[in-house]
């Protein structure tokens, strides 16, 4: 049984237009936008992806406080971005902390920030969503004289003030 002919492939005006004014070859990797000398596809410019788009600074203290309470990362991840008693606080919180354990993943639901003292504090709030249970997670974020933020203290579900097993007085 014969196999059926390929149609042939006509290339576009476009692409004949490309072709015959510079060769790829002769055009360098950077100004086609990407390694390997290939030139990128026709089409639509690129819009970054939402997976890609930065989220505001409490936003992303929250995911990554919720992945230390949940687990998924280590406390020593916060090292650099903790100051004052937040980091104890975190060693103290992450190993009691319920979301931490069998079921499903906990997720941001809303996080807030209130600005206090000019632009160099905020109280942040946040609901954390495990399956139907919802928890609330507070934390202090204070800029320092390099202008990067650090957080400074941290409470979920008023376990945050627990001090050596027992409430602060």
């Amino acid at each position: 049984m014969p196999h059926p002919t390929p149609a042939p492939c006509r290339p576009t005006a476009a692409a004949t237009a490309t072709a015959s004014t510079v060769p790829a070859s002769t055009v360098p990797a950077a100004r086609l936008g990407r390694r390997g000398g290939h030139p990128r596809p026709a089409g639509p410019p690129r819009t970054p992806s939402p997976a890609r788009r930065t989220l505001p600074v409490h936003t992303a203290f929250a995911e990554r406080l919720l992945s230390v309470l949940s687990g998924e990362r280590p406390v020593h991840s916060m090292l650099g971005l903790t100051v004052g008693d937040a980091y104890d606080q975190l060693v103290r919180l992450a190993p009691r902390t319920a979301a931490r354990g069998p079921g499903p993943r906990p997720v941001l639901r809303r996080c807030a920030a209130q600005p206090h003292s000019g632009d160099t504090v905020l109280e942040v709030f946040a609901s954390l969503a495990a399956g139907p249970r919802v928890r609330a997670l507070a934390f202090r974020l204070e800029r320092g004289h390099d202008h990067r933020w650090r957080c400074a203290a941290v409470e979920l579900d008023g376990l945050g003030r627990l001090v050596d097993g027992g409430p602060r007085p």
